[in-house]
């Protein structure tokens, strides 16, 4: 069982949960591929808070992450698997024969041991392998999907998510997002085969507001708590947000509301919106 859940002996231990990372098999990271984070504590560049609710935290160290898998045709062993503070998935290290480390988001089932391989021609469909949309077979799940290709993954990085190719039709492969928006991708856009490790990430329950500040996020306020001038939904006589639907200080909605920008050239790439449990089906 891969989440513990501790008996109530304490406040702090009540309702808790832990994630135990049984698949993680190397403690230590790779120095030489560890960089400075710096942080802004919601700063930005002019010291002006934009994003409240965030400061403090753990130090951590950024794990430089091989996002677009250009060493192609070169079989690299998985290493180890490692616990990465600043992602909610894994990660595993490859090591490639000429001495080459990289690190790469660990997909469910990858194990210590295996090899993997990235290729811009067809290769085994296996887990962790990594090649063009155009030679991966429709209905397989994946990972770590480009956007545009050559810039790297962009989609589909968090722990337990996975994309369903399901057609390849001309220059274009629609794939099925894990939020349900339906869209088109180049084929020529790398993806690695697999979905994403990790997936208990979700169940773990912090139970303390220590553990909350140990991830760098500060108390948050109730909207309906503040005056009609800093919120929404603040102001009124008790406890009242006048009709308002729930909404963040800048007045986007909150709750599956469309956060999209209007007239993006990739509007006409978006098949079907993702499903909103408050507004139903989104539209393009």
């Amino acid at each position: 069982m891969a989440i513990r859940k501790y008996k109530p002996v304490t406040n702090s231990r009540r309702n808790a949960s832990v994630n135990l990372h049984v698949e993680v098999t190397k403690r230590q990271p790779e120095k030489s591929l560890l960089r400075p984070l710096h942080k802004t504590g919601g700063r930005n560049c002019q010291g002006k808070l934009t994003v409240i609710q965030q400061g403090g935290g753990h130090k951590r160290r950024y794990r430089m992450i091989d996002w677009r898998r250009t060493k192609d045709d070169v079989a690299a062993m998985v290493v180890g698997i490692e616990y990465d503070p600043n992602r909610t998935c894994h990660i595993a290290l490859l090591k490639f024969p000429d001495g080459d480390l990289r690190y790469i988001l660990a997909p469910k089932g990858l194990k210590v041991g295996t090899t993997v391989m990235s290729s811009s021609k067809h290769i085994d469909p296996e887990v962790g392998n990594c090649m063009p949309l155009k030679h991966i077979p429709t209905g397989l799940e994946l990972n770590s999907v480009e956007l545009v290709p050559g810039c790297g993954a962009k989609l589909v990085r968090s722990a337990g998510m996975a994309a369903r190719l399901t057609n390849k039709e001309g220059r274009f492969a629609t794939i099925v997002m894990p939020s349900g928006e339906i869209r088109q991708v180049s084929i020529e856009c790398r993806a690695t085969i697999g979905p994403v490790g990790n997936a208990d990430h979700a169940l773990v329950k912090l139970g303390k507001a220590g553990r909350a500040r140990w991830l760098g996020r500060r108390p948050r306020t109730r909207g309906m708590a503040m005056s009609h001038h800093q919120h929404p939904h603040g102001g009124g006589e008790g406890r009242s947000k006048g009709g308002q639907i729930p909404s963040n200080a800048s007045n986007t909605p909150s709750k599956g509301g469309r956060t999209r920008s209007h007239g993006k050239s990739s509007d006409e790439r978006i098949l079907r919106r993702r499903f909103s449990r408050r507004y139903g089906q989104l539209k393009v």
